[in-house]
């Protein structure tokens, strides 16, 4: 396929936890290709590994790249720019990433894009839609962040509030967990509730009546449903013995207080910027109850929601057409970008 005149594509590399992900996107936030390689191994310890995630991707990257260049039939000399997500992450898996992206660079001479991952959960959003998302209200919700923003465009954001202790990715892993249910906890603990009452067990909904704050904690959730599987003070699970009804009712209860916590935050979040739009992605946006409840009540005050499609809330390459923004912009980074780790798992 020969490169239309004047069109724009980027090759945009995604490395930021366990998935390895490439995409060429064109300036029509057209897709040419994509391709995730996602890490199964991490089921086998519960969570991600971070050596072993890294690692992975040094055997993945290549694979990842050749098919997607394959599946976009496109050379590297049709390519305008190579985009890499350097922020947040897990510190080797980012460098896996980052090196190569470089490598890249060098090989070709193609200029360097830097993605902000958490930026990018949000122009998912954009992509889906194939409508102007700015300004908006964005809502990102995964294993390693529960935060709002005030996103007045697309490289523009402006954090509202977070998380204070515990994401919401990580109290639904760590729930399944208590609950005998394997990783990663969210799909697992959304389909062990759907035969629940959600109304069974009263939990904590930290933060929710603080109107002063756009902040969540996760963190006395996680104890209540421990608590009321154990009894007070104890932290021994192997007695534990629940009816296949109990663990549903807890999972639905537990899920029932996550949803009414990020939905009443990010209601109130439209309300403090006078925004009418909300974007919602990160590995928590796929819960389907999560999903429910902020389309109702979005529409019951008559506000807009984009939340990414389920394909496009864990991490995937994709979402890194945000570069273009960038590239339009001509925000190009030297060869000596570092990466920016920290805590994340969508």
């Amino acid at each position: 396929m020969n490169k239309p005149s004047g069109q724009i594509r980027i090759l945009t590399i995604e490395t930021t936890c366990d998935e390895t992900a490439a995409a060429v996107i064109t300036d029509q936030l057209e897709v040419l290709g994509a391709v995730v390689a996602s890490q199964e191994v991490h089921s086998l310890y519960g969570g991600v590994v971070p050596e072993i995630a890294s690692r992975a991707h040094l055997e993945n990257f290549l694979p990842v790249l050749d098919e997607t260049l394959r599946r976009a039939e496109t050379t590297f000399d049709e390519l305008d720019a190579i985009a890499v997500a350097y922020k947040p992450g897990l510190a080797g898996s980012l460098l896996v990433g980052v090196s190569a992206a470089k490598a890249l660079c060098v090989a070709t001479g193609k200029p360097l894009i830097g993605i902000d991952h958490l930026q990018a959960h949000i122009y998912a959003c954009r992509v889906a839609s194939g409508v102007e998302i700015f300004p908006c209200v964005g809502l990102i919700i995964s294993g390693g962040h529960s935060s709002l923003y005030r996103c007045q465009g697309p490289l523009d954001f402006e954090l509202l509030g977070g998380t204070i202790d515990d994401a919401a990715g990580e109290a639904f892993d760590k729930v399944a967990s208590m609950l005998g249910l394997p990783y990663p906890g969210g799909p697992n603990i959304q389909k062990a509730a759907e035969g629940g009452n959600r109304k069974a067990y009263h939990f904590p909904r930290a933060l929710l009546n603080d109107h002063d704050r756009l902040d969540f904690s996760f963190s006395g959730l996680k104890t209540a449903v421990r608590y009321t599987i154990t009894g007070p003070g104890k932290s021994d699970f192997s007695d534990i013995h629940l009816t296949a009804q109990e663990v549903s009712d807890i999972a639905a209860s537990f899920q029932e207080a996550v949803a009414d916590c990020l939905c009443g935050k990010a209601m109130l979040a439209l309300e403090k910027t006078g925004f009418d739009c909300l974007c919602a992605g990160g590995g928590v946006a796929a819960n389907a109850r999560v999903r429910e409840k902020i389309l109702a009540e979005a529409k019951r005050r008559h506000k807009t929601v984009h939340i990414a499609p389920l394909k496009l809330c864990t991490d995937n390459a994709i979402m890194g057409a945000i570069a273009l923004e960038r590239y339009r912009a001509g925000l190009f980074e030297s060869l000596d970008l570092d990466i920016g780790a920290g805590v994340l798992r969508s």
